[in-house]
């Protein structure tokens, strides 16, 4: 079992930055594949970019590319979506997940992911 627990979210200007940070338990977590989801109201689960647990492997929505970056630490259980260039429709709660199968074919896909955490939210005014 493994527990999900992500901080970092707030409210910021648009064009200003958010990190993100997931925080996971268990002793494998490099064995895992990591990613972000977000979700805005009204609007349908998204995924935002991944990373395979040895961090050699990384995917990005077309949405954020160029403006956001995964990266984890596994010597610290955490995984990170550093947040750049923020604009109004990057708000949304954001969601860390985890695979527990590794890296697969189809990273951007829910079905992917086995853990979630709770979510954190990310406000971006105009």
């Amino acid at each position: 079992q493994v527990q999900l627990v992500e901080s970092g979210g707030g409210l910021v200007q648009a064009g200003g930055s958010l990190r993100l940070s997931c925080a996971a338990s268990g002793r494998t977590f490099r064995r895992y594949a990591m990613g972000w989801f977000r979700q805005a109201p009204g609007k349908e689960r998204e995924s935002v970019a991944a990373i395979s647990g040895s961090g050699l492997f990384t995917y990005y929505a077309d949405s954020v590319k160029g403006r956001f970056t995964i990266s984890r630490d596994n010597a610290k259980n955490t995984v990170y979506l550093q947040m750049n260039s923020l604009k109004p429709e990057d708000t949304a709660v954001y969601y860390c997940v985890a695979a527990s199968a590794g890296w697969g074919a189809r990273p951007h896909m829910p079905t992917e992911y086995d853990y979630w955490g709770q979510g954190t939210q990310v406000t971006v005014s105009s």
